[in-house]
């Protein structure tokens, strides 16, 4: 493996260097003593440069949610909470049908233990517990995902719970980070999730 081969498979395996290099705003000597790799720092710090200059001609792996792409609301339902050994298929098959139950929460939906979001036999329902789930629903992907979480991350509010399907998006915090957590989500959704160059 030549060192630019080996330098861009060390940087995918580090997603925040990978887009680092696509917005234009790493080091590339600090990245290259970083990374560690058996080769001359020098060597590395080039493949870096010429691999950011790649990123930035529109190297589409990896790529985030274009702005223009995403077209979403996004709502907020308080009351939330894990049921387990329930409806081990309830919304793992729709998630449009979850997002339905997120919002006519208040209504009284029903079905509203109904999981909104289940992995295995594990799943969280609307009036199961006290979280909240701040819901997207339109044109998302799991890019649009990842920046959520992300920037969720860095505003220090803990994700208990996320999904993601075509047409809704997902997350489950604690009661008390769920305004944080809407206008976090509020946030990715209006610039489209995109990494800033």
């Amino acid at each position: 493996m030549t060192v630019a081969e080996e330098t861009r498979a060390a940087v995918r395996d580090r997603p925040f260097l990978y887009d680092a290099l696509r917005a234009g705003v790493a080091n590339y000597a600090a990245a290259a003593e970083a990374l560690g790799l058996d080769a001359d720092p020098d060597a590395v710090a080039t493949a870096l440069r010429r691999f950011a200059d790649e990123l930035g001609e529109g190297d589409g792996a990896g790529a985030a949610t274009g702005a223009d792409a995403v077209d979403a609301r996004v709502t907020m339902s308080r009351g939330v909470g894990r049921v387990d050994g329930e409806g081990d298929d309830a919304g793992a098959e729709d998630g449009a049908d979850g997002a339905d139950r997120v919002e006519d929460e208040a209504g009284g939906d029903p079905g509203a233990r109904e999981p909104l979001l289940s992995v295995g036999d594990a799943g969280y329902a609307a009036d199961a517990g006290d979280a909240t789930a701040v819901l997207a629903r339109g044109t998302v992907d799991a890019a649009l995902l990842e920046r959520a979480l992300g920037r969720l991350r860095t505003a220090g509010v803990a994700v208990e719970a996320a999904g993601v399907t075509p047409s809704a998006l997902l997350v489950v915090v604690g009661r008390r980070d769920g305004a944080t957590a809407l206008r976090v989500v509020e946030a990715v959704v209006e610039d489209g999730g995109a990494v800033d160059a």
